[in-house]
């Protein structure tokens, strides 16, 4: 993997573009999109089904490669990286929180969020210090007394608690969140959004994808997709 370049950006995008093919139909999904997101910034994207959100997040997660264009990523182009240095720099980056929480069922919530420790690329094993590590995580958010507690022991606002333990066990510089309050009571969205707050006040890097105006309201700018490019990009809080 090539040395990172000093940058004051966690992540920028350049003349971005993703096409799909759908037989003989070509789906624009990104249309020379060109974004920057300093270090510490807490973004809200926003749209509407089809307008590109979705397909930008995962291009920032690394979850796919664009079509045109260039995405660096903590200083690195990982435009054109290798599958293997992808999912290195991915693991150490980034940490993703999904609407659907994607725990693993049959794990605890210590085995949960002990997950992206799996894919270092160390390979080591699970130690002692890394336990400790996610016991202090669970703990931070609140799930103190529930370490052997698995998915199904647990409510929806407690699953999205283990998400973002698990998000942060490899202490990312950014933080990716699809819709993590979407599938929460109103009191629970509350709590969640308190936490991004609080991780975003310690200098992590919040791009959060949402629909609610009430949660993209609490993020320091709001970037509105529509037709896979940006129609607007505003700031809102300092």
């Amino acid at each position: 993997m090539s040395q990172a370049v000093e940058t004051q950006f966690a992540a920028r995008v350049i003349d971005l573009h993703k096409h799909y093919y759908l037989g003989e139909i070509v789906v624009h999904a990104l249309r020379g999109v060109n974004l920057d997101f300093p270090k510490g910034d807490f973004v809200a994207i926003m749209g509407s089904s089809g307008s590109g959100k979705s397909t930008l997040l995962n291009l920032l997660g690394a979850l796919d490669r664009p079509t045109g264009g260039q995405y660096i990523l903590g200083g690195y182009d990982v435009s054109k990286m290798t599958d293997n240095d992808l999912s290195d720099i991915r693991n150490r980056l980034i940490g993703f929180i999904f609407q659907s929480y994607n725990l693993i069922p049959q794990y605890t919530v210590l085995e949960n969020i002990e997950v992206p420790l799996h894919y270092r690329a160390s390979r080591q094993a699970i130690d002692s210090e890394d336990r400790d590590r996610c016991e202090h995580l669970a703990k931070l958010v609140g799930l103190d007394g529930r370490f052997d507690h698995k998915p199904f022991q647990l409510s929806g606002g407690q699953q999205q608690r283990v998400a973002i333990a698990r998000a942060l066990v490899n202490n990312p510089e950014i933080i990716l969140a699809d819709e993590p309050t979407g599938n929460l009571d109103s009191k629970t969205e509350e709590e969640i959004m308190q936490i991004l707050l609080d991780l975003n006040a310690e200098g992590r890097t919040i791009i959060m994808v949402t629909h609610e105006d009430n949660v993209a309201e609490l993020a320091k700018r709001q970037i509105h997709m529509k037709d896979g490019q940006v129609a607007g990009d505003g700031l809102f809080r300092g």
